[in-house]
């Protein structure tokens, strides 16, 4: 009986595969290798990513040092396991922090209208007339000296740049929404703002809001590693992709795998997500505003 059920499940499951859009299962691919390697470089790498002294410094490739080692002996391929992992915590937290702030006030926004609505906008196009760098540097500046370099305030600095821009997108989603039948039948029940919000705003948003997601998510590598590089990151020598460009890019010429490796690592994450946004907004039948 098991074997007769189980054959359509399985015919069902390739067929599903085979029609879901190619970029969406290469970036799929991508990421699950890059969530597997941070996984692996979270509890384990051949050296300390601190280590010095692992060999010979600038002694290029080797089996034991596959990315050669660093100006001070650091295994490069240790340090770039073990940034894996900061790279997406980072891009994770960051992304939920401004989806969370941005959606909420977004479809507020939106359903609410009126003079919260005006100041409300004011406020996020002023916020994204600033270039997405400029702004974080800001932000970095703003904090001082004693939150510079902690994760929390990477977080917080990507959650707030992306916010507005979420802002504006779900507050679209929400004004095209808030017109249908259903909000108009929680009115004359007598349901409360946060209650039609959340309730019936929110669920019929989600398509859009998942996509707008992905595509932030797509952005705060380069967002990070683009601190990381100006030295406005997380603190040495904890292993940023962004941080370990910028400290061997003067090596560029006598052992430019210290280089390549973290960099490859970025691009690569970076157009995974990308594929998968993609992918997924074809799935979803949404567009991603690449723009907003």
């Amino acid at each position: 009986m098991t074997s007769v059920t189980s054959t359509p499940s399985r015919r069902f499951n390739a067929a599903r595969w085979r029609a879901t859009p190619g970029p969406f299962k290469v970036g799929a691919i991508i990421l699950a290798a890059h969530a597997l390697f941070a996984i692996v470089g979270a509890v384990w790498t051949p050296y300390g990513y601190a280590e010095m002294g692992a060999g010979l410094p600038l002694s290029g490739l080797s089996w034991g040092h596959p990315m050669g080692l660093d100006q001070i002996g650091r295994d490069v391929f240790s340090r770039f396991m073990h940034g894996a992992h900061i790279v997406l915590l980072l891009s994770f937290a960051g992304t939920i922090l401004g989806m969370v702030a941005g959606t909420t006030l977004g479809l507020l926004s939106g359903y609410v209208g009126g003079w919260f609505d005006a100041v409300t906008q004011r406020v996020v196009e002023a916020m994204i007339s600033i270039p997405f760098l400029a702004l974080a540097l800001v932000m970095i500046i703003a904090a001082g000296p004693a939150l510079a370099g902690a994760p929390v305030l990477i977080v917080f600095v990507v959650g707030l740049v992306y916010a507005p821009r979420i802002t504006r997108i779900a507050r679209a989603a929400a004004m095209e929404i808030a017109t249908r039948e259903y909000v108009a039948v929680a009115e004359l029940r007598g349901e409360g703002t946060w209650s039609i919000v959340f309730r019936e705003i929110l669920p019929n948003a989600a398509n859009v809001l998942l996509v707008e997601f992905s595509l932030r998510l797509s952005y705060a590598p380069i967002l990070i590693g683009a601190l990381g590089f100006l030295g406005f990151g997380i603190r040495p020598p904890t292993p940023e992709w962004g941080l370990m460009i910028s400290e061997n890019r003067n090596l560029l010429i006598a052992s430019p795998v210290t280089v390549f490796g973290p960099g490859l690592g970025l691009a690569s994450l970076v157009i995974g997500f990308n594929l998968f946004t993609d992918g997924l907004s074809r799935m979803l039948g949404q567009r991603p505003v690449a723009g907003a």
